[in-house]
């Protein structure tokens, strides 16, 4: 087939020194539906069906490249982010930070809360692959950008604190984790649903207190903050779906490693039920 033809073939400027006719123009930008891209991943992530998340997190990424939809494409990045750290896939994870962090930089969002939270969610990446000295100057910006923009009870606020204190904990900075952890209590326990929140904080003060202080010096310590986060997860007004569900998961191991199997394998069959339902 022949190759079509093009204005640029056969039209002229206006004169020898108007060429605004070849000068690249704007890419048309085809917004992609964040609502219905969020909805639908949220369903899937909801029963545990991963191989489908994934899917769908190929297909929208497609789609906003496609519509050179640079802003949907970075909320697509950050989701990336957390679903490939969550898998334990480093080199996926890695690949959504980096698009993501440079998609902050062209399109200028320096001092947004989006940047903050994008700052945010590589810093996490970075933490969970063993990298805490990248992590902590991401969580310092992020950190600034929500102090300067955020209520100081915002829900927003605990996350930072809680995953930022980790990386401290890391690195050996005890009492500023420590301190960042409370922060985070505070806020989460005037949340709506924070109860989820600080259970996690309370085990990850269990393990602060056992870095620090070595296994049998914080055994007490340990013991009383396994047995705030166990009654956290059972708080009654707790919404039983897949968010639910994960963080059982995720607090279960914590329990088997004090040894407390019962109370793990407990949180783990009340996961199962809740995946099959959704």
């Amino acid at each position: 087939m022949a190759e079509p033809i093009r204005p640029e073939d056969y039209k002229e400027p206006a004169c020898p020194f108007c060429s605004d006719f070849y000068r690249p123009q704007e890419k048309k930008v085809i917004p992609i539906d964040l609502r219905r891209f969020t909805e639908t991943l949220d369903r899937y992530l909801g029963r545990n069906d991963l191989a489908a998340a994934e899917r769908h997190l190929r297909f929208w990424r497609t789609e906003a490249l496609a519509g050179n939809d640079e802003g949907g494409l970075l909320a697509v990045e950050n989701e990336r982010m957390g679903f490939y750290r969550k898998a334990g896939r480093k080199s996926e994870a890695m690949e959504a930070l980096h698009s993501a962090l440079d998609l902050v930089d062209r399109l200028g969002l320096e001092g947004t809360v989006t940047a903050a939270t994008t700052w945010l969610n590589a810093a996490t990446v970075h933490k969970t692959f063993g990298q805490a000295d990248q992590a902590l100057p991401l969580y310092e910006r992020a950190r600034a950008v929500y102090e300067a923009s955020l209520p100081p009870d915002d829900p927003r606020m605990g996350g930072l604190y809680n995953n930022m204190a980790l990386a401290l904990t890391d690195l050996g900075r005890y009492d500023e984790a420590r301190a960042l952890y409370g922060q985070a209590l505070e806020i989460m326990k005037a949340a709506p649903h924070g109860a989820l929140e600080q259970a996690i904080t309370c085990l990850n003060l269990a393990n602060l207190a056992e870095a620090e202080q070595g296994l049998l010096e914080a055994e007490g310590e340990i013991d009383a903050l396994l047995d705030r986060a166990w009654a956290l997860l059972q708080d009654e007004a707790l919404c039983q779906d897949g968010y639910y569900a994960f963080v059982c998961e995720k607090c279960a191991p914590t329990f088997r490693y004090y040894g407390r199997f019962a109370d793990a394998e407990a949180l783990e069959k009340g996961a199962e039920v809740i995946y099959a339902g959704n």
